[in-house]
């Protein structure tokens, strides 16, 4: 009896392979889908996928294959996608690049040189790869397969969850391959995966073990005769289902899979024991080279005589250990066998042969894939314990991960050199480096990489190794830096550290480098309480003048702005930021322009004038891209953009930006203006999805610092959440009343204003709630109203705590004379509920609330009006219908767009993040304003009126 060693029928995959047909069947409905397979090693992840492409045969569907390299976070960046776009250029051309090819040159250096690197340059990488995507899913539909991701380097990672994001080319699938069994604790995939599957489109689902009877199934499948049932039970208990197993099973000596070994690596060695010694020997060595493997590398490696080394690889290849890649070269068939046959080698000669990869690639690096090469010479010397030469070829490494963006590797390879420093007497000699400078740099690449804990780490160590008084200048820069981090993960506001490099700076000599160092320091004191940072910042500016230079002058300016924002009335520094703002312009200074346009748009938005506010952010957010400071400066600019448009009532464009902004996935507390954001939105909006979102933030109350902007705004948000809930009216007290006493109330007018107005509502809302009012009119007596929106929080505050139809009615002006539509339809319900004796006057206030609610999206603000038109006796008089579009609001069009493709409440409510009970609120006001008796009748009364295209 001959055992086949591939099945060519798949067995017990019929509910997977429906997963991958379902999500074909979305994006040709243009919704882009991704899929993530997971499963552990053998369970048949790639089988399941090759059978789902291989029923693609004849259908119009462009198919990319890519796999993921064994070396992980230190090998080959963006090898899946460098391996996909490979085979798309062999297919058609360099065409199909649309005059692209410098770009792309990145991943294929055959294609040309590469640009000089930067970080601006990553993101156009990431842009022409979208687009590329974009192109060819606007042809035909695309299914990109990216296996192996549990091997995924971090430029990878970031490049899937750019496409995953903010891509989302309209017919694309995208295919994610991983072994859950290889995921520990820290593996760096498992956060990857939680963040994706936040994403909407996104889909995970795990590959499952056979059962006995698809074990049954699939040995009789490989045996060609249906196997005995001792047979199937000895195979069942061993292989526990794991096809990958049950194959070698299968494939063994003993016809009747007995005789075999209850070790899987005993049982993998078995198969290699079964070759003549020759291609055992070549297999040992071709296991040290990696799973894919090409033939003149192999050949100068193992040194045999080309006739030995063919023979020997024609008697693995026919053992199926191995096959032949398209390419010519060879490639194990599954990695558990390159990982037990490389397990097994003795430990000299584990080390000779590592060594003898990593001279042989050294000689010539066109034995591997071109940019290949560093990477694996680092690999191989320091597998073979090679110190001093895997020093210097991870260094050589980390350089060429970083002008490829790849910061993840940079970062892992650097450690390594730190690692390997302590064992290499002459480290520094051979590197041409000294260690603290070899800190300071693995500190700066750590932060590009977002592990700010390691960054925090390599700062502490660089500084415990410098003279500060011998280099100030340094020092300074250092403790800086450290700084930034503390207050990033709200550990300390670093307040010694900032006057310790003020000291430093006064010992520094003179130069623009000092100026920026000034400047820098006024940046991050400006959280400082006292006029110690306005000093400082005086200081950088007159440095500057003494210098003479334009970058300088604008640095130093640009940081007064910030501290005079946070110290004088916003209306008197827009003259200096505007300034500031102009001279980095014309100094063609983008990060400074981006910092300064932070400054502006914040400051023009506590003025009251949202329109030009959004308009500074809006003119940042593309520099800070191209700088490379998009998880940073860019992340700022977007959520002071949707701060704005938030004002002005453009939610659903503001959430956008917040989505990008998340995107982005800014560390620590850099995350929180978007978070705070969205959850506001969220909660107006009554999105079921709010509470998480305050929860996480909340955690951050818990920290030894916060800045006291966000500690307000996360109260605010936490009793807001508190008074939506309204299950506990004892507990929403006890959190209005403790966030009322936050010491910051005093600190930040802005953001104390809406606090007391959420705890005023509390207090009125609330029985009991007596204590709380007086604490409230405490704090709001002792608060400024200086700009509009300051004055309409006031008269709102005394509104809820006074009542009366005239304190409502001045609070309905003021918000009419700032601007905030949302805050304007909720003093509209106060107003219509104090005209109560006048239902004329009660009708026409809840209309109006009526109407902002429903264009806004503010669900709660529209039933609440409902309800209290109900208690008062009134109905609010229907607006005109208009025609077109103007019939539905954006939100109940985009509802509209999914009744029309047939999906159930529920199905809506996950696409839209919505609760299934607001998406049944939408569906039933759809029928109502269409005047239709049913949902299938509405899709059709909307194609027929043009009411689903794009807004």
């Amino acid at each position: 009896m001959t055992a086949h060693a591939h099945s060519e029928v798949l067995v017990g995959r019929e509910a997977d392979l429906a997963v991958l047909r379902d999500a074909l069947k979305r994006i040709r409905h243009a919704e882009p889908t991704t899929v993530l397979i997971g499963g552990e090693a053998g369970v048949g992840k790639t089988r399941l996928v090759e059978e789902f492409c291989r029923g693609l045969a004849g259908d119009p569907v462009r198919i990319l294959t890519g796999h993921c390299l064994e070396l992980g976070e230190e090998g080959l960046p963006f090898a899946p996608f460098a391996a996909a776009l490979r085979d798309l250029v062999r297919a058609d051309g360099t065409e199909i690049l649309g005059g692209r090819e410098r770009e792309f040159a990145r991943l294929l250096p055959e294609l040309g040189p590469t640009p000089e690197p930067g970080d601006a340059r990553r993101g156009l990488l990431f842009e022409s790869v979208g687009a590329l995507l974009d192109t060819l899913s606007r042809e035909h539909p695309v299914v990109l397969i990216l296996e192996d991701l549990h091997w995924a380097d971090r430029s990878t990672r970031d490049l899937i969850g750019f496409l995953v994001r903010s891509a989302r080319a309209p017919q694309l699938l995208l295919v994610g391959t991983y072994r859950t069994d290889e995921l520990h604790r820290g593996h760096p995939l498992r956060p990857f995966l939680a963040e994706l599957d936040r994403v909407r489109g996104v889909q995970r689902h795990e590959v499952d073990r056979l059962d006995r009877e698809g074990t049954a199934e699939l040995l009789t499948q490989l045996l060609g005769v249906e196997p005995r049932p001792p047979t199937v039970d000895a195979v069942n208990e061993r292989a526990q289902g794991n096809p990958f197993f049950i194959v070698q099973f299968a494939t063994a000596a003993d016809p009747a899979c007995a005789d075999i070994p209850t070790s899987l690596r005993d049982l993998l060695l078995s198969r290699v024991d079964l070759l003549p010694e020759p291609a055992q020997r070549v297999l040992r060595v071709a296991a040290v080279g990696g799973t894919a493997f090409g033939h003149e590398l192999l050949t100068r490696v193992a040194g045999m005589d080309e006739g030995t080394l063919e023979s020997a690889l024609r008697a693995i290849v026919a053992a199926q250990l191995i096959v032949v890649d398209p390419d010519g070269g060879y490639e194990f068939r599954h990695a558990l066998v390159r990982e037990a046959v490389h397990d097994d080698l003795l430990p000299g000669e584990h080390a000779r042969l590592h060594a003898r990869y990593a001279e042989v690639v050294e000689a010539d690096p066109g034995l591997v894939a071109a940019g290949r090469a560093a990477a694996e010479v680092a690999h191989h010397w320091h597998a073979a314990r090679d110190h001093p030469r895997a020093l210097v070829a991870a260094k050589r490494a980390a350089d060429e991960a970083g002008r490829r963006f790849a910061f993840g590797e940079q970062a892992r390879l650097l450690d390594r050199v730190l690692e390997l420093w302590e064992d290499v007497p002459d480290a520094g000699a051979l590197l041409g480096i000294e260690h603290l400078d070899l800190l300071e740099e693995a500190a700066l690449v750590a932060i590009d990489w977002g592990d700010h804990l390691r960054a925090l780490s390599l700062t502490r160590a660089a500084l415990g190794d410098l003279d500060a008084e011998a280099e100030p200048l340094r020092a300074a820069r250092l403790l800086i830096r450290r700084v930034k981090l503390l207050r990033t993960m709200g550990k300390s506001d670093g307040a010694d550290e900032c006057r310790e490099a003020h000291r430093l700076l006064g010992l520094a000599p003179p130069g623009a480098t000092r100026v920026r160092l000034l400047a820098d320091l006024a940046h991050v004191g400006a959280a400082l309480d006292g006029d110690w940072v306005t000093e400082v910042a005086r200081e950088a500016i007159a440095a500057a003048a003494d210098e003479g230079d334009l970058a300088t002058q604008v640095a130093a300016e640009v940081a007064y702005g910030e501290v005079c924002a946070g110290r004088a009335m916003p209306g008197d520094v827009l003259s200096t930021m505007y300034a500031a703002a102009d001279r980095a312009r014309a100094a063609g200074d983008l990060p400074s322009l981006a910092h300064a346009l932070v400054n502006i748009s914040d400051a023009l938005f506590e003025v009251g004038r949202y329109e030009e506010s959004a308009a500074a952010a809006a003119e940042g957010v593309p520099d800070a891209d191209r700088v490379g400071v998009s998880r940073t400066t860019g992340v700022f600019l977007l959520a002071n953009l949707a701060e704005a448009l938030i004002a002005l009532g453009r939610w659903d464009e503001a959430d956008a930006r917040l989505a990008e902004a998340a995107r982005h996935d800014p560390p620590g507390t850099l995350g929180l203006p978007w978070l705070r954001l969205r959850a506001k939105l969220r909660l107006a909006r009554g999105r079921d999805t709010a509470g998480a979102l305050v929860h996480s933030a909340g955690t951050w109350l818990g920290k030894p610092f916060l800045h006291a902007e966000n500690r307000l705004c996360i109260q605010n948000l936490r009793v807001l959440l508190a008074l939506d809930a309204a299950a506990d009216p004892a507990a929403a007290l006890e959190i209005a009343h403790a966030a009322v006493l936050e010491p910051a109330v005093t600190q930040r007018p802005r953001y104390a204003w809406p606090l007391l107005a959420s705890a005023a509502r509390v207090a009125a809302t609330v029985p009991g709630g007596d204590d709380l009012s007086r604490c409230v009119r405490r704090a709001a007596d002792g608060l400024p109203t200086d700009y509009p929106a300051a004055r309409a929080f006031a008269a709102q505050v005394a509104a809820l705590l006074d009542s009366g139809e005239q304190r409502w009615q001045a609070a309905v002006d003021a918000w009419r004379a700032d601007g905030h539509r949302y805050e304007l339809a909720t003093a509209l319900l106060g107003l219509a509920e104090s005209q109560a004796h006048d239902r004329a006057a009660a009708a026409e206030s809840l209309t109006e609330a009526q109407a902002i609610a429903d264009a806004l999206g503010a669900v709660p603000v529209f039933d609440a009006a409902e309800t209290l038109a109900r208690r008062l006796g009134v109905r609010a008089p229907a607006a005109p219908a208009a025609a077109g579009t103007e019939i539905l609001t954006a939100r109940e069009r985009e509802v509209l767009r999914l009744v029309a493709q047939g999906q159930s409440n529920s199905r809506i409510a996950a696409s839209l993040y919505i609760s299934p009970k607001t998406a049944s609120v939408h569906v039933s006001r759809i029928i109502a304003k269409l005047e239709v008796a049913n949902r299938v009748e509405a899709a059709a009364v909307a194609h027929r009126l043009g009411l689903l295209a794009e807004d």
